[in-house]
């Protein structure tokens, strides 16, 4: 393949002829209503993905139908256009990645979407918002102690297979947030209600938060195609998994019986609803306020998704996105484009 300057598929503009390299997200056998055979495959990189059809009589029919393998790598030349029938490609030519191609810069995971933050960054501020907020000794060694035995994994864990976070780094990016919010809640809480009974444990609520969603280190797998779950994930979730890991993690760790039960409460309600994956509401203050804290943080940042995937000039947004409706974005939207 004679070369043509490298283009991350994402920065292709309308009608633009370039050599990139994506991954095969996706290939599909179908058929049109008269009965027309084709396949539907996506190709993309961590920005922006490309779905179209390979026809029966398309010159690449035979390798995409004998040769394409999803899950790998490949690079392309290709013309990017804007169509009626969203994104798509027109191949000049494709291949399977080699090992040369580390000169021009492709790496195995060049495809996956990362978070806009460092997460070597993030792990350390998480660990410092615990240090500074978890009192307890024996509460915040358990809560230390879970994120240093996984850091590696957390640095690239992802928040979900989709949805919200569904990203290398989202898991921390979201977990950071949200524990975050669980130190302005209950330092706002603790003092409107300085007579609760029992009071309101800071400690437990900021643990909680940074704990919530340890059970995904369980549930998913991340691989060139995006996250996936494991076994486990499928059959127990993430939600009883990080109740398994802080029990584990608890047995030598000296903690109170009484305050490793509000614990694990926090971490198995926190998703409140038995389709989502809890066997039990929150039942208790700080349980509550980790459960909010979790939810407002994901659907913050599906909506930020939503805004970003729409494209300009349109007041509303589609109502295909993960909150499953329409978002505003101004009248001001429609004179931009102009």
């Amino acid at each position: 393949m004679k070369r043509l300057t490298i283009v991350p598929l994402a920065e292709l503009t309308d009608g633009q002829e370039a050599d990139f390299f994506a991954l095969l997200e996706s290939k599909e056998a179908a058929t049109t209503r008269d009965g027309k055979p084709y396949f539907r495959v996506a190709f993309r990189d961590a920005q922006r993905a490309v779905s179209f059809p390979v026809w029966a009589d398309s010159p690449w029919a035979v390798d995409c139908r004998e040769r394409w393998t999803p899950g790998d790598c490949y690079k392309l030349r290709a013309v990017y256009r804007e169509t009626n029938y969203g994104p798509q490609l027109e191949i000049r030519k494709i291949r399977a990645v080699t090992a040369a191609d580390a000169e021009d810069g492709f790496t195995p995971d060049m495809f996956l979407p990362r978070s806009r933050f460092d997460p070597a960054e993030m792990f350390d501020q998480l660990v410092a918002v615990v240090q500074e907020n978890v009192r307890q000794p024996a509460l915040a060694n358990l809560v230390l102690s879970i994120l240093h035995d996984h850091r590696d994994a957390l640095l690239t864990l992802p928040a979900a297979t989709r949805n919200h976070h569904a990203f290398a780094g989202g898991y921390l990016e979201h977990v950071l947030s949200v524990t975050r919010t669980c130190v302005y809640l209950s330092d706002k809480y603790v003092q409107q209600y300085p007579d609760m009974q029992p009071p309101l444990s800071k400690d437990l609520v900021v643990a909680g938060g940074a704990l919530h969603d340890i059970g995904k280190l369980r549930e998913l797998a991340w691989k060139p195609t995006g996250a996936e779950y494991t076994s486990a994930g499928k059959l127990v979730g993430h939600v009883l998994q990080g109740r398994d890991i802080i029990r584990e993690a608890a047995q030598d760790a000296g903690i109170e019986a009484e305050t490793l039960l509000r614990l694990e409460h926090i971490i198995i309600s926190h998703q409140r609803l038995p389709e989502w994956g809890s066997p039990k509401p929150p039942m208790t203050p700080e349980a509550l306020l980790v459960h909010y804290a979790d939810d407002c943080d994901a659907k913050f940042q599906m909506m930020y998704a939503a805004l970003g995937d729409s494209p300009p000039g349109q007041a509303f947004t589609s109502n295909k996105n993960a909150l499953y409706q329409s978002i505003y974005r101004g009248e001001q939207a429609d004179t931009e484009a102009g």
